[in-house]
């Protein structure tokens, strides 16, 4: 295999050396072709911080892209148009890959040569959707994904070929770009995931409702209702599938206003 990490990076100076180390620190890092770091109109040092580590890492495949700032969207996009790997994995700056990580997903995909994408997990809780515990390597369709997105971001894993077809992320959505990204692969390709931990999220934060994008709850939520419309218009799902999820994401959101106010109380 060969494979193009792509990570975009915008004034992340606390974090992106780490996440570079922990690409490094793979135990199949003879996997990795080419590391591209998309700087995304940074005001920070970042930049800097990644031209001095790839100078002292002279070893290590860095391939940098300065270009202004368009947002997270933009910057994937940019990442992975250019990458010269057939397969291509996504790192956010913030976050650390676990050891092997890579290893791990190589192992998998090529014992089982219909895998087009597979993620993991980021803690050691397991994934479960709408209580049903997944065991073992799973192929997800399209309901998983609207009942329970996954997997974040820095664990996905898939083949180029899928950006060359389906291309990349929108960006003029701010919020829930992920999973509208996801949903159209899952919609088109054999979408996979192994109950795992393969990554250190955000240094252990929440994943909703404190930093960051996520932090907006409302957008979130709108972001979210736009992904099932679009699926609902293309005909992907039913109305009658479409209607539960309005119901099941209301609540769902209200939950986590809730949850996301208990523990700013508490901290």
């Amino acid at each position: 295999m060969r494979i193009s990490v792509v990570i975009p990076m915008y004034n992340s100076k606390e974090t992106i050396i780490n996440a570079l180390k922990s690409i490094n620190n793979q135990t199949a890092l003879n996997e990795i072709l080419e590391i591209i770091v998309v700087n995304d109109g940074s005001t920070d040092n970042s930049l800097d911080l990644v031209y001095k580590y790839k100078k002292i890492n002279a070893e290590v495949p860095i391939v940098v892209i300065d270009k202004p700032n368009g947002g997270v969207s933009s910057a994937r996009n940019v990442g992975m148009k250019s990458a010269k790997g057939d397969w291509i994995a996504l790192l956010d700056s913030d976050d650390e890959w676990i050891d092997n990580k890579i290893e791990l997903q190589v192992k998998l995909i090529k014992k089982n040569s219909d895998i087009d994408f597979l993620g993991g997990d980021i803690d050691d809780n397991g994934l479960k959707i709408l209580g049903r515990r997944i065991k073992g390597l799973y192929k997800a369709n399209i309901r998983d994904i609207c009942l329970k997105v996954f997997p974040q971001t820095s664990v996905a894993i898939f083949k180029k070929e899928i950006f060359e077809k389906i291309g990349g992320y929108d960006e003029n959505q701010r919020y829930g770009e992920d999973a509208n990204y996801f949903m159209k692969i899952c919609t088109k390709f054999n979408y996979y995931h192994i109950p795992i931990k393969m990554v250190v999220y955000g240094g252990g934060k929440p994943g909703f409702g404190f930093s960051g994008l996520s932090a907006n709850l409302k957008a979130m939520q709108e972001g979210t209702i736009k992904n099932i419309k679009e699926l609902h218009n293309d005909g992907v799902i039913s109305v009658s599938f479409y209607c539960f999820l309005r119901v099941f994401y209301l609540l769902k959101y209200f939950r986590r206003i809730l949850i996301t106010r208990f523990i700013i109380k508490n901290k």
